[in-house]
């Protein structure tokens, strides 16, 4: 499984758990039960020593870093000064998915994980030339990943049952005519599958 590693889109308190302000996401995630094909996702990555790295989000109280300005769903989402706040519970990632050995990559700005971020940087360390995407939301985060990690030369699968977004046509659209075009789509099981009997490596 070398050259391969799991990124975890936003799975944050904030986002889509009990500090949202995205109760529509939330009940998306829940009808497709994201989180427990994300968290059986994770679970067989790390027995299979392929990395985790959970892809946060957060803002500064003084917004330093981060341009509030430029986009309107940030600029709406910024009238609340508490939101998403750097050292706050809202941008913990998920209780159950983090483990110890994961990776954290935290953004200021934009809707990338690869943008600002030391991301590309710490996926060639490991010898990374394929990520596997999962997480929120199919809205902008998740093809803001994977149009950035192929336009780095990165392969990338997309956990089609571990993703997410909003109004549940939208979502499969994006997943069927944007995603597939840049990704092969795979489901939680079958990565489960293949990767239940691959040796560990050390990391």
């Amino acid at each position: 499984m070398g050259g391969t590693a799991v990124l975890v889109m936003e799975m944050q308190r904030g986002v889509i758990g009990d500090l949202t302000k995205f109760p529509e996401l939330v009940a998306a995630c829940d009808k497709h039960d994201v989180v427990a094909h994300t968290t059986a996702v994770l679970n067989a990555a790390r027995a299979a020593g392929i990395p985790v790295i959970h892809c946060t989000a957060a803002f500064r109280p003084d917004r330093a870093g981060s341009h509030t300005d430029n986009c309107p769903f940030i600029a709406g989402l910024l009238r609340d000064p508490a939101h998403m706040l750097e050292g706050t519970a809202a941008v913990e990632v998920l209780d159950g998915l983090m483990a110890p050995g994961d990776l954290e990559n935290r953004r200021h700005h934009g809707f990338s994980p690869f943008t600002g971020t030391s991301l590309d940087m710490t996926l060639r360390s490991l010898g990374v030339t394929t990520v596997v995407a999962a997480g929120v939301s199919l809205n902008l985060g998740i093809p803001g990943l994977a149009l950035e990690a192929v336009n780095l030369g990165y392969r990338v699968n997309v956990v089609k049952d571990a993703v997410a977004g909003v109004p549940d046509d939208y979502a499969a659209a994006v997943l069927k005519h944007t995603l597939g075009l840049l990704a092969t789509r795979v489901s939680a099981a079958d990565l489960v599958a293949a990767w239940g009997g691959a040796p560990e490596r050390k990391r």
